[in-house]
């Protein structure tokens, strides 16, 4: 962050809320030098961003139609699905399109038991028939239920593979494990505990109950930063305050941050008596764990409205960043990709802060945010894309299944890193304001650098810009280094875009589409093809998938995605065969292109842009790149004006449902005449005037009289400068 962004940081002034100075500490000076946004970067703020073409949560009678005709469509391509007698499906979620496909995800079970790599994603036309289906695993969970290990031996096997204090061994039960060709059955324990480095876990270990060998770990806990191998161990344990308040209301209280400034919050209060209980988005809340490392923590309250100081002498402040990042991330899912909050169920999440003593991280454990306070307790890890960071972990968790193994893993955190990016974005702070860094205020590694650098990850040292084989026996939080880069590439753009250069591994160049299409096409690559066992190669196919279904095969965006993945080392096949149709999202406007057009400076024009709506919708208009003079009736389509400048003009036109679903079309608009009265005889073109004429005035040039016929705008007829069309009045 350079000198005027730190300067912002001392005065901040948000809506509805005064204007207050809030100094910025000694011990939270700012980090190190930040770019600078290229004017060309992408737009933030709400505005920047549209609704999402497809829900989650339809009307009941939607859902139900659908579900039903997913289950007739698994029931009738049981081979694809490599089902097995003993097999069930329960819905996990489903995606439904503005044109009425869908999409359905099953978790599956086998005689009882769980299978982990057992899940099922069926597509669904808009009529609701078959469309494609895909499974998690390429094999049935067909394997005999008897294991050949006790229980009691597979539990002692998952508590020596936990590093760190062990607190409890849950008893062990079978499941099945489907992983590309093979099945396996497995116990399943979870050892419950605490890692060297104060982080919290409940590592899920699977047991092959046959060999007794791991086959695989996974721990509901994900963290910001990759862990570390030691720290000072927290003491105190939070007997904590109930988060509910009878009687309470909604109400708007000032909070005075420590990372985002002053900011308007939605709290709860009961008399005189404020807190930091959000009943705008879901009753999530926020508390102070004073250090602890277990409890529920005492929720944040003010006597007066006003929570924190600005600073980390108050512990409230950390509070104000948690309690703000909880609710932009809301925001953002819901008002831009269509979620009724994390879980998809309209709950808020609670948020803990000042975990333990000196604790360099944050954490979501699947119900809730935590967050440590870093080195010597003086950087709580609060800042806005942390937030967003973390419970993305949530929304990705709800989708997919995904855990934090393989390639897997490096998906899971590379997308909470996409879209808390996109939370910054959204949210648009003037304080801490958007970027394509994690972590840049927060100074975790004590160097006055951001933890993480998406358009070009390896400046941190560990992650890989590129693709490769050994990839995913990296951990996540470096194996995430060529999503990230792709995902910068996609919505940015290849080389300096004021953010830092962004190379490519294939030496392209790449012109980005924009955050909103991008992150779209991720969450649809998400919600309705990834599986449980993603990696590089299937992300690459499921985002093209994504993109098609969104933005037409083969159509800019599509391009753009496949162009970006061969940037960062993922090649592979077309998964969606041309040729393409390039009409927009399902459900927009289309536009009809009225074809490259030509005009005369001072002749006026008129143009009529034809465009439909499939559902009949009120449609408004824009256009950008109109010849001076020219403009659209935002209401009718109709251009309408006088040129007044020369030249060749690329136009786009856009048509926008009430939806917010858009389609374009793009020409050329060239006009001719200008400048200084050429030579000969003949009709003068529009050029300046340089003494004051009035229509009608005649002038001598070239041995011909010439008659001045005013038609500018913006100055009046005859005024020194204005605009004329000279009419000969004479024969050669």
């Amino acid at each position: 962050m350079d000198i005027r962004r730190a300067a912002r940081l001392l005065t901040v002034t948000l809506a509805c809320v005064s204007a207050s100075a809030i100094a910025l500490p000694a011990a939270l000076a700012a980090p190190g030098s930040q770019p600078h946004p290229h004017p060309s970067a992408p737009a933030a703020g709400p505005g920047a961003f549209a609704a999402a073409p497809y829900t989650a949560d339809p009307a009941p009678a939607v859902r139900s139609r659908v579900e039903d005709n997913a289950r007739k469509v698994l029931a009738d391509h049981a081979g694809a699905a490599h089902r097995a007698a003993g097999d069930a499906f329960s819905v996990r979620n489903l995606v439904v399109d503005r044109d009425g496909s869908a999409t359905v995800r099953f978790d599956r079970t086998y005689k009882g038991l769980p299978t982990y790599g057992g899940d099922v994603v069926v597509h669904l036309k808009k009529d609701g028939t078959y469309a494609s289906l895909a499974t998690g695993a390429q094999t049935s969970p067909t394997v005999s239920t008897e294991p050949e290990l006790p229980a009691s031996r597979a539990a002692k096997v998952s508590r020596a593979a936990f590093e760190g204090r062990v607190d409890s061994v849950s008893a062990s039960h079978l499941a099945v494990r489907m992983q590309g060709s093979d099945a396996a059955l497995v116990w399943e324990t979870v050892v419950s505990g605490v890692r060297q480095d104060q982080t919290p876990s409940r590592l899920h270990v699977l047991v092959d109950a046959r060999t007794g060998k791991v086959v695989r770990t996974s721990d509901e806990v994900d963290t910001f930063a990759a862990r570390r191998t030691a720290g000072p161990a927290g003491t105190a344990r939070a007997t904590g305050s109930a988060p509910a308040q009878a009687g309470a209301a909604a109400a708007a209280a000032t909070g005075r941050s420590i990372y985002s400034g002053q900011v308007s919050l939605d709290v709860s209060q009961s008399g005189s008596s404020y807190s930091m209980q959000d009943p705008v988005h879901g009753n999530g809340y926020t508390t102070n764990l004073n250090h602890a490392t277990s409890g529920t923590g005492s929720v944040f309250t003010s006597s007066s409205g006003t929570f924190g100081n600005g600073t980390n002498s108050d512990p409230a402040s950390a509070g104000v960043d948690a309690h703000y990042g909880a609710a932009k991330t809301f925001d953002y899912y819901k008002n831009v990709q269509g979620r009724n909050g994390i879980f998809g169920d309209g709950r808020g999440v609670p948020s803990r802060t000042h975990y333990g003593n000196a604790y360099v991280n944050a954490f979501w454990d699947g119900s809730q945010m935590t967050y440590g306070d870093g080195q010597g307790n003086s950087r709580p890890l609060v800042e806005l894309d942390v937030a967003g960071h973390e419970m993305s972990h949530g929304v990705s968790g709800a989708l997919t299944g995904w855990d934090e193994t393989g390639e897997t893993g490096g998906m899971n955190e590379g997308t909470s890193d996409i879209f808390g990016t996109m939370v910054e974005f959204y949210a648009n702070n003037p304080v801490d304001t958007p970027d394509y860094t994690m972590g840049e205020l927060i100074n975790i590694n004590g160097d006055n650098r951001p933890l993480r650098y998406m358009y070009n990850p390896s400046l941190d040292g560990q992650s890989p810009n590129c693709w490769n084989s050994s990839n995913g026996s990296l951990d996540p939080h470096y194996s995430m280094g060529p999503l990230n880069h792709w995902f910068f590439l996609l919505a940015v753009g290849s080389g300096d875009h004021g953010y830092g250069n962004s190379p490519t591994c294939n030496s392209s160049t790449v012109a980005g589409i924009g955050n909103d299409k991008a992150a779209k096409i991720w969450y649809k690559a998400l919600a309705s093809y990834a599986n449980s066992s993603e990696n590089y190669h299937q992300a690459r196919i499921d985002s093209l998938k994504a993109a098609a279904d969104l933005y037409g095969a083969h159509c800019t965006e599509y391009n753009t995605v496949e162009a970006a993945w061969a940037a960062v080392s993922v090649t592979g096949a077309d998964p969606v065969p041309g040729p393409g149709n390039c009409g927009g999202q399902p459900g927009s406007p289309t536009v009809t292109g009225p074809g490259n057009q030509n005009g005369t400076v001072g002749t006026a024009v008129s143009l009529q842009i034809q465009a439909s709506d499939p559902g009949g919708k009120t449609l408004s208009y824009s256009a950008t790149g109109l010849p001076a003079g020219l403009s659209i009736n935002s209401s009718t389509g109709s251009i309408t004006g006088t040129p007044t400048t020369a030249g060749t003009f690329s136009v786009t036109v856009t048509a926008k449902n009430t939806d917010n679903a858009t389609g374009s079309a793009s020409f050329t608009w060239t006009i001719t005449g200008g400048g200084t009265p050429p030579q000969g005889c003949g009709n003068l073109p529009a050029w300046s005037a340089t003494t004051a004429y009035a229509p009608g005035d005649q002038v001598s040039y070239n041995g011909h009289k010439w008659s001045s016929q005013w038609y500018s705008t913006g100055a009046e007829p005859g005024a020194p400068g204005s605009w004329a069309v000279w009419t000969d009045q004479g024969a050669c």
